[in-house]
């Protein structure tokens, strides 16, 4: 396991939860001792593209069936994947909204502070104390 962790980049423990989730199969040897193919590096290397897309093990593993692993990376084998990919890329959109709404907010909130030229720290100090009711 150690040297597959080294080749892939990707920490014993990690490797054992992607085993446990069902994303990779290693074969045993008959002393129990896991055994790595290639085809298991390029598994990694495509479970770790997926995650960085957003994506959990759970969708992640139902996406695997549908793709081909060429030795160098995974590549769609059917648009089957489609509908989920596509189901995920709206989650991610939504989010990204949620995200930039959060920081539009937080820019009002930052601009009114600036043109207010509040700058004086115990007024700041004076708002906390009145423990100021946001709900």
């Amino acid at each position: 396991m150690g040297e597959f962790a080294r080749r892939t980049g990707v920490s014993p423990r990690l490797l054992r939860y992607y085993e446990q989730q069902g994303l990779i199969r290693p074969s045993r040897r008959p002393s129990g001792y896991r055994e790595y193919s290639e085809g298991d590096v390029a598994t990694v290397r495509g479970i770790r593209m997926l995650l960085a897309a957003g994506l959990n093990t759970a969708t992640i593993s139902e996406l695997l069936p549908c793709m081909v692993n060429d030795g160098q990376t995974l590549s769609p084998a059917c648009s089957g994947m489609l509908p989920d990919l596509n189901r995920e890329r709206e989650r991610i959109d939504e989010a990204v909204a949620s995200l930039l709404a959060a920081r539009d907010a937080l820019d009002t909130i930052i601009d009114a502070t600036l043109s207010a030229g509040v700058d004086d720290l115990e007024a700041c100090d004076a708002a906390g104390a009145a423990k100021i009711d946001f709900s």
